[in-house]
């Protein structure tokens, strides 16, 4: 089930990436990705960061890695929260 879900992700993460500027025809500009990442270019590059995003956790969960890498991203948070 990992693989075909991580594999869903991949392609869906490359295609937000490829196809930023029909993801922005379609969906408009959004004020945060302008208001953060820039003037005139924000959305698209913000599209392109939710694809590449995307594609990185599609490849993680193809690989197994995903349980690693939230162990890893979430460790000191769960520790403290630990006590």
């Amino acid at each position: 089930m990992n693989i075909v879900l991580g594999l869903i992700f991949l392609a869906v993460g490359a295609l937000i990436t490829i196809k930023s500027e029909a993801m922005l025809s379609a969906f408009g500009r959004i004020s945060v990705f302008e208001k953060y990442l820039g003037t005139e270019g924000g959305s698209r590059l913000g599209y392109k960061l939710v694809g590449v995003l995307l594609s990185f956790f599609g490849i993680l969960l193809l690989t197994g890695l995903m349980g690693g890498f939230l162990r890893w991203i979430l460790g000191p948070l769960l520790k403290v929260m630990g006590g």
